[in-house]
């Protein structure tokens, strides 16, 4: 297939490009590097399978394709609470530019949801048909409502004009190409770890995550996009293994020999205390689940670091 991947230069679309290159397909990656990185992609460049433009994706880009995957906002917190008038533009006038544009090529299309839909989640594991515990004005809102909303586009485009769409929702996801100071959990322990800094943890450290090695999600999404037939409903893909905040602290310190300190912060505004997927429809639907454990994924992070910092 000929693929449009927004978001091709950050963490994810990082490796979902390797993962579309070495299947034959040809890919045109967009980024508007607000987030994303080249260093990321720079050994693709002069792949005649890829393309890369930078291009904000409010913008428009016309292109014909035969899949369009959507992973263009900000992940992380502080990358997404920095500009959160933009982060839900991101969401909500990025989708719909995809969705005008599939419209016009027939192409599928994938949109990168997630966990955070959930919010503060009152039941767990969280199944598909749970509709969450989301704060609509609070400091995360521009991405879960964001998030949310695109979701709903999504669904409507189906609906309303019989678009093949996909929607995936991630669960916190780990690995190399993370970048550092992007302020999610597995990054901050492990720099800070190898710098010999503190571990900071909010609050007491029992909030729990559920976390999937890269790889392993890359997988689940390339399935998704492959499937023969668009699912009713969104999908999780991540890792149902849960563990609490102060488990990977302490398990970070021991891969890296570390004797850092723990230091315990207040807890940010609407900081979820549980996220644990149910992956039920994952295995049914697409035969898939994860095979990289919590240590083994950690293991492969830390000497990825070591090497950037």
């Amino acid at each position: 297939m000929k693929i449009l991947l927004t978001g091709a230069a950050g963490f994810l679309g990082s490796h979902l490009s390797n993962k579309l290159i070495e299947n034959n397909h040809h890919v045109v990656g967009l980024d508007d590097l607000s987030t994303g990185s080249l260093k990321n992609i720079e050994h693709l460049l002069k792949n005649p399978n890829f393309e890369f433009i930078e291009n904000d994706v409010r913008v428009p880009y016309e292109v014909n394709v035969d899949a369009i995957l959507n992973f263009a906002c900000p992940a992380s917190p502080v990358a997404y609470q920095k500009d959160p008038v933009r982060t839900i533009e991101t969401n909500f006038l990025g989708m719909i530019n995809l969705l005008h544009l599939a419209t016009k090529t027939g192409a599928r299309v994938l949109q990168a949801s997630t966990s955070e839909i959930y919010g503060d989640p009152t039941e767990s594991p969280q199944k598909e048909s749970y509709w969450g515990n989301v704060n609509p004005i609070g400091i995360r809102s521009c991405y879960d409502e964001g998030k949310r909303a695109a979701e709903t586009l999504c669904f409507d485009y189906k609906r309303q004009f019989g678009l093949d769409v996909r929607v995936i929702r991630i669960f916190n996801t780990y690995g190399p190409n993370m970048s550092i100071g992007d302020g999610r959990v597995v990054s901050n322990f492990i720099v800070q770890a190898l710098k010999g800094e503190p571990l900071s943890i909010y609050g007491e450290g029992k909030q729990s995550r559920s976390f999937c090695y890269v790889s392993d999600l890359i997988e689940g999404i390339y399935k998704t996009l492959t499937l023969e037939h668009s699912p009713s409903t969104p999908i999780n893909l991540g890792n149902p293994n849960e563990f609490e905040i102060i488990e990977l602290a302490n398990l970070v310190k021991e891969i890296t020999k570390s004797k850092s300190d723990i230091v315990n912060n207040p807890l940010p505004m609407d900081d979820p205390q549980q996220r644990c997927p149910d992956i039920s429809l994952s295995k049914s639907i697409l035969s898939w689940e994860p095979t990289i454990q919590l240590r083994d994924g950690l293991e492969k992070t830390c000497e990825y670091f070591k090497k950037i910092i």
